[in-house]
């Protein structure tokens, strides 16, 4: 019986990972670009900050902004 509650429990669990994979897919199996930019974006923030890499973000973006004029 608890092998039985086990296996409801993984299906479950599949199935709803592959209900959020799912999220913001188009019908060509391709996630628009707005949903992967959502799913990146605080990944790499987090990524940035733990490892050191803001301040070298904010020089490369602000070399980018001066040879754009901004």
């Amino acid at each position: 019986m608890a092998q039985r509650a086990t296996a409801r429990a993984q299906e479950r669990v599949s199935c709803l990972v592959a209900t959020v994979a799912t999220i913001g897919t188009r019908p060509s199996g391709q996630r628009h670009p707005l949903v992967a930019a959502a799913i990146v974006l605080p990944v790499a923030l987090l990524l940035a900050v733990v490892f050191g890499g803001v301040d070298a973000v904010v020089t490369k973006a602000s070399s980018v902004a001066g040879m754009l004029g901004r």
